[in-house]
């Protein structure tokens, strides 16, 4: 394959496990950390449409399957880190490559309350794209707009109803790459939000394995049923209950194991494969679901091709009508 000139670094069958919280994944057809806006654009609109591209984070909410992907994946790095912080507006401008607990600090030492990002992993194109939150509150509500380069090239300007969020996603047309993304903010006083987020981050160690190599929560907690059976968004009812209730803490497949610290951690113990990885989590939702009857579903998310023998959904040999009761 040839590819288009670049400023930035291209590299080809690159390895990805070592851009991946959770250390594991193949290899992508190529590498792509473009220099700046410009490179981006460029690159994107003089590559054959027909090559698929993949934006990739900081890999912290991401498995990349052993078989690896067949696509450019795109990273962005230093040329998209930027913070812009605009106290008196309460807007906060931040580049997709822009790690959230930067922002949350940066902005609380302008005044400004985005305290809610502080103890999120990953960047803030990872948090536009799964609608990311914590502490009662998302990405969606504080959204103003973001930029992003389309396939073919074009920078475009992106609102809410453009993104259309949902409970830990958005949607994004396909090869679409975010740039950065702008949000607004209540003010506050500098000290009580820096008193917060040190509340906060003691509260998560306290709670959630953080030295260990994890990628987050592994599955979204159960939507709750109105009286009329529509699905809402109070999410009462925890990832981590049901699956103690099913007797999985610290279950484990391989190098994989759902922390004994908090069990909607998935976590690599060291030697774990995508394969292990995955497989844990389809065995997790299996046994969840005959335990309670409850279609835990992924925030994870998973990507490529498998080495080997795909690993089958945990529920597909479920009826989809049982699925469908059960908030899938």
């Amino acid at each position: 394959m040839i590819y288009p000139e670049v400023r930035g670094k291209l590299t080809e069958s690159r390895m990805l496990s070592d851009l991946t919280w959770l250390r594991v994944g193949g290899p992508a057809d190529a590498l792509f950390q473009p220099a700046d806006l410009e490179d981006l654009q460029g690159f994107l609109a003089a590559l054959d449409p027909a090559v698929a591209v993949f934006p990739m984070g900081v890999g912290s909410n991401l498995i990349v399957r052993d078989g690896g992907i067949r696509a450019v994946v795109i990273r962005m790095g230093r040329g998209f880190n930027q913070i812009g912080i605009d106290a008196e507006a309460g807007r906060v401008t931040a580049g997709v490559a822009a790690l959230d607990a930067h922002v949350a600090r940066k902005a609380a030492a302008q005044g400004l309350d985005l305290t809610f990002l502080r103890t999120i992993p990953g960047a803030i194109g990872g948090a536009v794209r799964m609608n990311a939150g914590c502490y009662g509150s998302y990405v969606a509500d504080h959204f103003v707009s973001a930029k992003a380069v389309t396939r073919a090239g074009a920078l475009v300007t992106l609102t809410a109803d453009d993104l259309k969020f949902q409970y830990r996603q958005s949607d994004l047309p396909e090869g679409w790459v975010i740039t950065e993304a702008t949000l607004k903010a209540e003010k506050a006083d500098p000290e009580a939000l820096e008193a917060r987020m040190t509340d906060q981050l003691a509260k998560r160690d306290a709670s959630q394995p953080t030295k260990e190599r994890s990628a987050g929560s592994t599955f979204r907690n159960p939507a709750g049923f109105s009286s009329t059976g529509k699905a809402d968004d109070t999410h009462d009812l925890k990832a981590w209950k049901v699956i103690d209730d099913a007797g999985l803490r610290g279950y484990s497949i391989g190098g994989a194991q759902m922390s004994e610290m908090h069990s909607n951690f998935m976590i690599n113990t060291g030697v774990a494969t995508a394969h292990d990885l995955e497989s844990l989590g389809e065995s997790v939702r299996k046994r969840v679901f005959q335990n309670a009857g409850i279609a835990l579903q992924w925030e994870i998310k998973r990507v490529g091709e498998f080495e080997g023998d795909p690993i089958p959904d945990g529920l597909a040999d479920l009826k989809s009508t049982d699925v469908q009761k059960t908030g899938a």
